[in-house]
């Protein structure tokens, strides 16, 4: 009996570490970089190699990721952070995943 216990306290763990893993993963980095080029672009450079952004205040998201310490988690707090100068785009929670995703394949791979 104690062993069924066990068993079954072990599948509970690995189920709820399973889900909780899916419900972490990073969104799709095409669809960030649609969204971007759409939304994003009137102010900062979105695409690689792109060094100056419409707007001079706004740094290019290639510069964004190279940022030393820049992560996933990072990007969430930042996203989540009211910003003066930054307009409110009232983005879901896929578009911040997709536009994370995204930002992130521009880091220098070292």
């Amino acid at each position: 009996m104690r062993s069924l216990v066990i068993a079954s306290a072990v599948g509970l763990m690995v189920f709820a570490a399973g889900h909780f893993a899916a419900a972490q993963e990073l969104g799709e980095a095409g669809a960030g970089y649609d969204y971007a080029s759409r939304i994003c672009s009137g102010c900062h450079a979105v695409q690689r190699g792109a060094n100056a952004s419409p707007n001079e205040k706004a740094p290019p998201f290639e510069a964004i990721a190279n940022t030393r310490g820049m992560s996933e988690m990072a990007l969430r707090v930042w996203f989540q952070t009211p910003h003066p100068t930054m307009p409110n785009l009232g983005m879901s929670a896929r578009q911040k995943d997709d536009v994370i995703a995204y930002i992130l394949t521009l880091k220098e791979r070292r």
